[in-house]
């Protein structure tokens, strides 16, 4: 694994998914802000890139040494495969989490909320979060996700994109990481208000159970979106001016 100050964090984490282990661990946004060197993300996390360099290496090795399964290699599926993968795993994940959380963080707004007035900040930036995350999955799945299946359809009959038609799916793919850029930027004032999910010495279980999830939630959607902004969307618009050559 060649690992340089120039490399691209969403790369490392494409050819390499056990990285972003690592890359979570110090907080290093490797889906919204994938095209990020490795220089830069140590600069603004103040830690050496060495450090950084050898527990990415470690990691790795690590994983080889246990025959750990990264899983599956998604560089090599088709792209309405990979559509269909992020939207039956990761948007259904939201869908079944986004209830239980809404009510968890509701609670302990209300039980908990004159001792830590962050929770209702907390509870303010989920829930938005909430709503926009459910409007952002219905356009991808009804219109972004359709345009790129029918892309993948008309590579496999061997058909070209109409020159009037050329760049179609670089407006939606805008659309949908500006949307990306904008859940991660709730997510990180979440996790500073939360110190980075850590209950209170006072917390009870639902209030435990709530940062747990919280935590989870963010894991779930640090994959998705490097999914879609790092390997779905490049591909697609690499596919499309192909198609249109």
């Amino acid at each position: 694994m060649n690992i340089s100050s120039d490399t691209k964090v969403g790369r490392l984490v494409v050819d390499h998914p056990v990285t972003a282990d690592v890359f979570e661990k110090y907080g290093i946004d490797f889906c919204c802000n994938g095209n990020k060197t490795l220089a830069a993300a140590c600069e603004e996390k103040q830690i050496s890139f060495e450090t950084l360099r050898t527990e990415l290496l470690e990691r790795k090795q690590r994983a080889e040494e246990q025959n750990l399964v990264s899983g599956p290699d998604f560089r090599t599926w088709p792209l309405d495969l990979l559509a269909d993968y992020i939207e039956k795993t990761h948007h259904r994940y939201v869908e079944r989490n986004l209830p239980a959380l809404c009510r968890y963080l509701e609670k302990i707004k209300m039980v908990h909320g004159q001792a830590h007035p962050e929770l209702e900040t907390i509870a303010a930036i989920f829930s938005e979060s909430a709503g926009e995350l459910t409007k952002h999955m219905k356009k991808e799945e009804l219109i972004l996700f359709p345009f790129i299946r029918k892309l993948s359809r008309m590579k496999e009959k061997g058909q070209s994109v109409e020159p009037s038609a050329a760049g179609a799916v670089q407006h939606p793919v805008r659309m949908m990481m500006h949307d990306h850029d904008a859940e991660g930027e709730r997510f990180r004032k979440i996790a500073k208000l939360s110190n980075n999910y850590t209950p209170p010495a006072d917390s009870c279980a639902t209030y435990r159970a709530a940062y747990a999830k919280l935590e989870e939630f963010e894991r779930d959607l640090h994959q998705h979106i490097h999914l879609e902004n790092n390997l779905l969307f490049p591909r697609a618009i690499e596919m499309e001016k192909q198609l249109s050559a």
